[in-house]
């Protein structure tokens, strides 16, 4: 099917030639074997005949449609390419007809243009695939952006996908330094409420948790209260814990995918790095900054060590790693699912919320909540392939 795609493409090539014209633009896409291919041509004698003569000739099965522009017309198509570009990316299992036809839908009514939809997820089986992203080339002035996120997320929730709209720049293709929390980002578990199970003190601190990762207490109070509730836990349970510790879904293929593409990584927790270093070690992340904890005759003593890496520490050290490695915030990327992270996700050139809480999902300007970690790649634009 694709060379039959790429044979209509060159019939077309072909003709053009032979015709006394001179090609302003040119468009094609192939589905499923049928292509369709766009021209908007200036031909010197001012007349169209001979090249559709020529086209249809090239390809007799084809059906070629010509319309004649006018200096209005033209001249309003010649806007339009200078208008700002956006990309609009919608995650989902599987992505509906519903779904598509909605987010259309929100940027016509603000204005946007659909320019092109290109599918960035491999071809799924025909009973359906476990991931998929199809990626909206937008173009137009964004006159209300507050209204139009908060369409995009109300949508996103009504239909059970994910919506990022992103300003197409040279920059979103272009990061090259990616931060991450860890609890509950980059492992399916809040380490310190393995801890507090174990300590026989779990649901204890696991409200403290919840409320902590809502923005409902202040991140580093908290982390105090709670460490002070681990005091005289053996540490011998911190190698059962470490063994029981899984990674999210999709965690070695969006960092297998991050180092083919250069980037540098970090792990900024506000968990314990005794089981940082463990992650870090399975996925290969460069950096680890996360809380230590302060251990004497083999029992935890409940005490913090100073610095606590709470939300300003998190923004903080995005800063200096981006200067460490000489690279702009713009081109930084940071990933987490607590009102702790939500500093380091605005600083970053971009933030995403991940399976994060309401508060983190409304306040980031990305979030992610269908797909694992590996659908970040595709708001960088990175297809499956």
């Amino acid at each position: 099917m694709a060379s039959q795609c790429g044979a209509l493409a060159g019939n077309v090539a072909m003709a053009l030639a032979a015709a006394p014209a001179s090609v302003l633009d040119a468009r094609s896409a192939c589905v499923f074997g049928d292509s369709v291919v766009g021209l908007v041509v200036q031909f010197e004698q001012g007349d169209e005949r001979p090249l559709v003569a020529a086209l249809q000739a090239a390809a007799p099965t084809a059906q070629v449609h010509a319309r004649e522009l006018d200096g209005g017309a033209y001249a309003a198509w010649a806007a339009e390419q200078t208008a700002p570009k956006h990309v609009l990316s919608l995650l989902s299992r599987r992505v509906s007809a519903a779904q598509l036809a909605k987010a259309v839908a929100i940027v016509h009514a603000h204005g946007l243009q659909l320019e092109g939809i290109e599918r960035l997820s491999a071809v799924p089986p025909a009973q359906g695939g476990e991931k998929a992203c199809l990626e909206l080339a937008l173009a137009g002035d964004i006159e209300n952006a507050e209204a139009l996120r908060a369409e995009l997320l109300a949508a996103a929730s009504e239909l059970g996908m994910d919506i990022a709209l992103q300003a197409d720049t040279l920059q979103r293709r272009h990061r090259r330094l990616a931060v991450f929390d860890m609890d509950s980002t980059l492992i399916q578990a809040e380490v310190i409420d393995e801890l507090a199970k174990a300590a026989g003190v779990g649901e204890q601190v696991s409200a403290i948790t919840e409320r902590a990762m809502r923005g409902e207490l202040d991140f580093r109070a908290s982390f105090k209260e709670r460490l002070a509730l681990l005091k005289g836990l053996d540490v011998s349970v911190l190698d059962a814990i470490g063994a029981s510790l899984r990674l999210t879904e999709g965690a070695e293929q969006l960092f297998a995918g991050l180092h083919r593409l250069g980037y540098k990584t970090a792990i900024l927790s506000g968990g314990f790095s005794y089981f940082a270093r463990q992650v870090q070690a399975r996925l290969g992340i460069d950096y680890v900054f996360a809380n230590e904890l302060e251990v004497v005759d083999g029992k935890c003593t409940g005490v913090a060590i100073e610095p606590i890496v709470d939300a300003q520490r998190k923004a903080d050290l995005l800063r200096e790693l981006a200067a460490k490695e000489g690279v702009s915030l713009e081109q930084t990327i940071a990933v987490g699912d607590g009102a702790n992270d939500l500093p380091m996700l605005g600083l970053a050139g971009l933030g995403v919320a991940f399976r994060a809480k309401p508060l983190v999902r409304q306040s980031a300007q990305q979030a992610i909540s269908t797909l694992g970690l590996d659908g970040v790649l595709y708001l960088l634009g990175v297809k499956d392939a």
